[in-house]
């Protein structure tokens, strides 16, 4: 079965657990190399990430074509003779995109002697007060009232960058079962040149990567109906699973919907993300969203002249959107392949499904045309799920409480190294390779994670064989 529709009864979830284990994981299931359905590439170098959805037709490419170049291609100061690309900043994180979503891939921690964190970012805000309901039903959280939502740590010139960031890495041994022992690390922030006085007291901090683009569209059109199906925030049929939705502003309808992107499934839909990341990345103002992150307290920034208003016109948003929906997903790798089978078969023994949900079928009236009645394997349920203490950024947001994390989607999650150029996973990227990552869980994946760790060294390799043709 690939959804957790069990929830509803706890005799039902029997039944269909029993089936689970039946499931013949001898061979592969028809058609389930094709990750994104028929929108599905076959691509699997350093560009892999970066190709438009395979069923989209060529006249339609135009604009993805389009929408990449914005996507790529950096944003200048204001005023410049480059009207369509100008009025970055005042205060940025980065001047274009795919600066952050590197070959529309992940993002990583910066490295000791980094200038910038780039691909990184860092969210601020302090604890809601009595009379903060309505800033959290429509903003997530409570922002720092100096610094806004998220610190900038570059600026253009005559504007100091609000801060360095820099990561103290901290580590430690796991010894699994067999003996084997793992090193994990966990990183401290650290923060210096604040350049707008000290920080709130109570300030609560989040570090997050920049994740990968490829499946969004698809994601997006999976419909409400079919993600709420998976959620039990009571654990009703006492699983260990709580999977819960998050329920943010979307501020086009004006009213709470289902969150689905970002870390802790904080925006709604692909446009909103989109001119949440022009305004809070690179300084950009969209009719969605015709403020950037410049606080109250910052006059020079909010006074700095701009690229018109607004500076990323609804026509760019568009193509921007377009671009980021159509983005194919790869076809899986040696889904046949004798040891992957064994580790689907493991993947699934040890729980990971429960909240990695393998497979949906996306709804009829997607934005797209091409992305719609789609069999997609995302491997994840778009819900919040409680990761435990090693994992907790103590930072809500929205509904999400500290401890919580949306599910990851897995696919694609073979191809980081190529794509990337490297192997660092989770939030903060503080797992250097996929079994690091999984010692991480806990909480809701606590049961999960043991049953890794008493893993053989064979089962652990077949494991990792399958996440790695994912």
């Amino acid at each position: 079965m690939t959804t957790r529709l069990y929830r509803i009864a706890p005799l039902l979830a029997l039944l269909i657990s029993a089936c689970e284990q039946a499931s013949d994981f001898n061979r592969a299931e028809p058609g389930e190399a094709l990750s994104g359905g028929s929108a599905s590439v076959r691509q699997d170098g350093q560009h892999a990430f970066s190709l438009p959805s395979a069923n989209l037709v060529p006249s339609r490419r135009l604009g993805f074509s389009v929408g990449n170049s914005f996507f790529r291609n950096p944003w200048v100061i204001a005023p410049s003779t480059t009207t369509a690309r100008d009025g970055l900043g005042p205060l940025f994180n980065t001047n274009a995109c795919q600066s952050c979503h590197i070959k529309d891939g992940r993002g990583h921690p910066p490295a000791a002697n980094a200038e910038s964190a780039v691909s990184m970012l860092l969210r601020l805000s302090i604890p809601a007060g009595p009379d903060d309901a309505l800033i959290v039903q429509t903003q997530g959280a409570v922002a720092e009232p100096t610094y806004g939502s998220q610190l900038q740590d570059m600026a253009i010139p005559g504007h100091a960058a609000e801060g360095k960031i820099r990561l103290n890495w901290h580590y430690h041994q796991v010894i699994l079962a067999d003996g084997s022992q793992v090193e994990l690390r966990r990183p401290e922030l650290e923060l210096s040149q604040l350049g707008y006085g000290p920080l709130h007291p109570k300030t609560l901090f989040s570090l997050r990567v920049a994740p990968p683009m490829i499946g969004l569209g698809l994601l997006e059109a999976i419909s409400a109906t079919d993600v709420l199906a998976n959620a039990d925030p009571l654990d009703s049929n006492q699983d260990g699973i709580s999977g819960k939705a998050n329920q943010v502003w979307d501020i086009s309808l004006r009213q709470t919907s289902l969150g689905r992107f970002g870390w802790k499934a904080g925006q709604p839909g692909l446009n909103q993300q989109n001119a949440a990341a022009f305004a809070g990345d690179l300084g950009l103002t969209t009719n969605l969203i015709p403020a950037d992150d410049c606080s109250p307290i910052q006059q020079a920034c909010r006074n700095q002249p701009d690229g018109g208003t607004p500076e990323v016109s609804d026509e760019i948003l568009a193509n921007v959107l377009f671009y980021s929906r159509n983005l194919a997903v790869p076809v899986r790798r040696d889904v046949d392949n004798p040891k992957v089978l064994q580790g689907k078969a493991l993947f699934h023994q040890a729980g990971c499904a429960g909240c990695h949900v393998p497979t949906f079928t996306t709804s009829a009236n997607a934005a797209e045309a091409e992305l719609s009645q789609q069999t997609i394997r995302p491997y994840s349920d778009l819900l919040l799920h409680d990761m435990g203490d090693g994992l907790a950024d103590q930072r809500p947001e929205f509904l999400a409480s500290g401890r919580e994390w949306r599910t990851a989607p897995l696919w694609g999650i073979g191809l980081t190294a190529k794509v990337s150029g490297h192997t660092q996973f989770l939030h903060d990227g503080r797992a250097r390779n996929l079994l690091e990552a999984i010692l991480w869980h806990a909480g809701e994946a606590e049961g999960s994670r043991q049953q890794v760790e008493a893993f053989s060294a064979d089962q652990r390799s077949a494991l990792l064989a399958f996440l790695n043709s994912l």
